[in-house]
């Protein structure tokens, strides 16, 4: 944290964050400022605003909102001046974000388009630090009939097994699945390994009568549709 000793008070009023935000409003108030308010107290040494910028900065070569959002509980509270409140609070704040995101995208979620899929998972997948892989499991009509997440970790063709996933799939009596997982570089191109598990597991739905409709690869607001692309 920068070597800065100033305590909010000796501050010019218009520069405080609370004031500045009754003046000109919250959209005026740069992200270190929103996180300030939050925070409402910095420490001793640092006023909330340098408390809300290291956080900002905490996460390397993830750095601002997205690698704020990305740090963990243990994280936060290692922070000197991030207890167990406003540990909680941040964590919050962000799960009302994504909240609100995917209660948008709800509204035009349909499971035939893959836009509107990536739309609705979007929040959730993309901050990961570690691959996810969803199983999305649909009726006859294309409807939801449930979601489970398959693993965390590298994906590895290896590892991912057509069986368990197609055991779900029978459990749950799907007609057909979607497989969805994040990349943590941002970048959803697929890997080698992604086009491989992909084959494998299509190859065991169609003995199956199960078919795989589509896999998706999410990366930073940024995704890859291997029924739109044509891999399927």
């Amino acid at each position: 944290m920068d070597n800065i000793s100033v305590t909010m008070k000796h501050l010019p009023p218009q520069m405080q964050p609370y004031e500045k935000c009754v003046t000109y409003g919250p959209e005026f108030l740069t992200d270190a400022e929103l996180i300030a308010c939050i925070l409402r107290s910095g420490t001793k040494e640092y006023t909330s605003v340098a408390l809300a910028d290291h956080l900002l900065n905490l996460r390397k070569g993830k750095v601002g909102l997205n690698g704020l959002c990305s740090l963990s509980y243990e994280e936060l509270i290692a922070v000197p001046g991030i207890g167990r409140v406003k540990a909680l609070q941040i964590q919050c704040i962000f799960e009302l974000a994504k909240r609100m995101s995917r209660s948008e995208a709800e509204k035009t979620l349909n499971f035939k388009d893959p836009q509107t899929i990536a739309e609705y998972y979007m929040e959730d997948f993309r901050h990961k630090e570690q691959e996810n892989l969803l199983l999305l499991l649909l009726d006859t009509k294309s409807n939801l009939l449930g979601e489970k997440l398959m693993f965390t970790g590298t994906v590895n063709a290896s590892i991912i097994s057509p069986r368990e996933i197609y055991l779900e799939a029978l459990k749950f009596h799907a007609v057909g699945i979607i497989l969805m997982h994040n990349h943590p570089s941002g970048d959803p191109t697929p890997s080698d390994a992604d086009l491989r598990i992909t084959r494998k597991i299509r190859e065991a739905g169609s003995f199956l009568d199960i078919p795989l409709l589509d896999h998706i690869v999410i990366g930073d607001k940024k995704y890859v549709s291997f029924h739109e692309e044509g891999y399927l």
